[in-house]
């Protein structure tokens, strides 16, 4: 049977939000790393290698401490949908990276919370609220200022490029993260629920990888890439994997997926603190936008919701 979480375990709400913010900081660099490292390897394949890192990584413990947890083909059905929404998402994302920029895609990822609220007040029956609507409706704004520069023009002639139309089609992918862990979450390990989505995702990275595997010149990636790829693993992946399921079960998937909001700052001062400057101040307008939406969002909501949730 799988290990259950019991009323004397349960996180402060304070503590679940602090975390998020902390996973919200670590996926923010996220961005920064894919920029730095998409070009070292095919997206499929560079997926693939950070899957493969993050199970070895994260085997070890689930062998020593969930031995006995063994996953129904009902519930590798579950995990096998969760994985799916992230590995497109991931593909998109790295593949996005080759035309487009860090700060662009984390702008973008800001509409995800929107479409997750959709997805959950649709197929999981959540009650939105006028504060989140409002919140959700300025934090997509706030991104379609900054992807189009706050020129109307360019808004009207969809004056986007390749990279960030791919991005946009991986966040409605990404979307659904949340709404299938609160579906198909039965109170099992947090863990080992992360576990089991790593390693479905990588049945479906080696579809993705395997005609690519042999066009790699592997003697030829930098260390770079490699420091990267084990960053994004451990991090990028097992850690913000984790909260982020944790969080989903305390807080609800729109209000979870509303960190995102704080991805266009994080993403700047990480720029910036690495020496690549700070982007035209035509968009800062909606980065402070996009922020300010996550603190409406998280405190819209009455106390009642945060327990349903």
């Amino acid at each position: 049977m799988p290990p259950r979480q019991t009323a004397h375990n349960q996180l402060p709400l304070w503590l679940v939000h602090s975390l998020m913010l902390l996973a919200a900081i670590v996926v923010s660099s996220s961005f920064t790393v894919g920029e730095a490292i998409t070009h070292g390897l095919d997206p499929a394949v560079l997926l693939l290698v950070r899957y493969v890192v993050a199970v070895f990584c994260l085997a070890p413990f689930i062998l020593w401490r969930y031995r006995h947890f063994r996953p129904s083909l009902r519930q590798l059905g579950g995990y096998s949908l969760i994985s799916a929404s992230t590995v497109g998402f991931f593909w998109c994302m790295f593949e996005a990276l080759r035309s487009t920029t860090a700060i662009n895609t984390s702008i973008i990822f800001t509409l995800v919370p929107g479409i997750s609220g959709i997805y959950s007040a649709l197929f999981l029956g959540e009650r939105l609220g006028r504060h989140r609507l409002f919140a959700l409706f300025c934090g997509m704004l706030g991104a379609l200022w900054v992807i189009f520069r706050g020129d109307v023009g360019r808004l009207l002639a969809l004056d986007v490029n390749h990279g960030d139309l791919l991005f946009l089609a991986g966040c409605f992918v990404m979307a659904a993260y949340t709404p299938l862990v609160k579906t198909f979450h039965r109170r099992e390990s947090m863990v080992a629920m992360t576990f089991w989505v790593l390693v479905t995702g990588l049945g479906w990275l080696l579809l993705l990888a395997i005609p690519r595997l042999a066009e790699v010149r592997w003697q030829e990636v930098s260390s770079t890439v490699w420091i990267g790829i084990v960053y994004l693993a451990v991090f990028s992946t097992i850690i913000t994997f984790y909260l982020t399921h944790i969080a989903t079960v305390y807080l609800g998937p729109t209000r979870v997926m509303a960190y995102s909001y704080f991805y266009p700052a994080f993403v700047l001062l990480i720029n910036w603190f690495f020496g690549k400057g700070l982007p035209p101040a035509i968009i800062l307008p909606g980065v402070l936008v996009v922020s300010l939406a996550t603190i409406v969002l998280q405190n819209g909501a009455k106390p009642q919701d945060k327990l349903q949730n």
